[in-house]
Parts: C-alpha cells; structure tokens; sequence
C-alpha cells in the first residue's frame, strides 16, 4: 500500500485507508468464489499490518486493525497560531499531534491546525487533533490533516487521541473515539493498539492512463 495526502505528499500510513484496501481484497476473493481467510496482511510504508474481519453489517465490513506501538510519546509547550499551547507528540506509524481540552469553534480549528501542522517543530509536518475526554470510555475529536485539511474521520489520528487521552486525559485503555464522520474504538494494551471499524465500497471505475 503506497499512499498520497490530497495534496500529493507521500503519507506513512492511514487507519482508514487500511480497512478500505482490505474490505476490496475481501471482497474480490468473495469474488474469486473461494473460502475467506478472515486475516490479511498488509504492507505499508511504516511496515506490516495485520487486520482481522469480524463481522458484517450489511455492505459494510467490520476490521479489527493491528496499528502497532504508539512511539515517541512526550508533551510540549509550542506557541502557533497566536496562542502557546501544550500538545502531545507521538508517531503512530505517522506524526500526530494532539491538543487535549475542549475542541476548538470553527475559527480557532482553522487558525490553530495549520499552524501546528506546519510548526517548525515537525520539519515534516504533522498531522493534529484537537481531543476531549467526554466519559472514561469516550473521546471526541476534531482532525487536521496533514496535507489534507479538515477531515470528517482518521484511523490513525483516532488511535493517537485514545493513546493521549488514556496517558494524559485519566480516559481508560479502550475507548470510543467520536470524530464528525463517525466513531471507531480504539485498545491500547501491551501488545500494541488495536482499531475496530468499517469499510463500506460506495463505487468502483476504472481510468485510462495514456501510455
């Protein structure tokens, strides 16, 4: 799996985008007529996951995701945006930032996320999200994106916020992560973190490349 923000940066690693190239290579050997292995592989460039199918609901396909060890986890105090804030850093395969508190209105989202994705302390950009702490066992999140923007839903920012929220916010170890395109639930034990959600296929084309 090779992946590309919308902006054409190259991109470690994606939750998301995990389970969608999953639900298609399950549903071409549902295709092919053979037995489904409910486990796959997957090769990334922040190295190999392994995802489970659990379940169906429907059309969509419901994937346990192996997402790995959260690395790198410390806090610091970083003035962007015209504020000084503290946020937690750690790497989830990719850079995440996030900043626990209540989320952020509209104007302060748009102000604050770009100028911590860009802040000269991640020379390759991060990407951030604004996390709050509702209940033990549910966070809510707001995502900005690096090289993206704004984004309704994030695997690997969901798993950032849990891992913050558990270390530094008192949330417990599993936990419901809400963002605005929906919620995941997000484990965090000694084996690594652990991600369960959906992957629905909504179209399929093909493009014709010039040679």
């Amino acid at each position: 799996m090779k992946l590309l923000n919308a902006d054409g940066s190259a991109a470690e690693l994606s939750g998301n985008g995990l389970r969608g190239l999953a639900a298609i290579l399950i549903r071409a050997r549902e295709a092919a007529g053979g037995a489904i292995d409910p486990d796959l592989e997957i090769s990334t460039t922040a190295g190999l996951r392994r995802l489970r199918l659990t379940g169906r609901d429907g059309a969509r396909y419901v994937l346990d995701a192996d997402m790995g060890q959260p690395s790198g986890l410390t806090q610091q105090i970083l003035s962007a945006g015209g504020e000084t804030v503290t946020v937690s850093v750690l790497s989830m395969g990719n850079p995440q930032c996030v900043l626990l508190g209540l989320l952020p209105d509209d104007e302060r989202f748009a102000r604050l996320g770009p100028a911590l994705e860009r802040h000269a302390s991640f020379p390759y950009g991060t990407n951030v999200e604004f996390a709050v702490v509702e209940a033990p066992d549910r966070v809510r999140i707001r995502i900005w994106e690096r090289g993206v923007g704004p984004t309704e839903s994030s695997g690997t920012g969901s798993c950032a916020a849990a891992v913050v929220a558990a270390a530094h916010g008192g949330a417990q170890r599993r936990v419901e992560v809400v963002a605005p395109g929906g919620a995941q639930w997000v484990e965090w034990t000694d084996a690594g973190v652990q991600l369960t959600g959906w992957a629905e296929i909504v179209c399929e084309g093909q493009f014709l490349l010039e040679l």
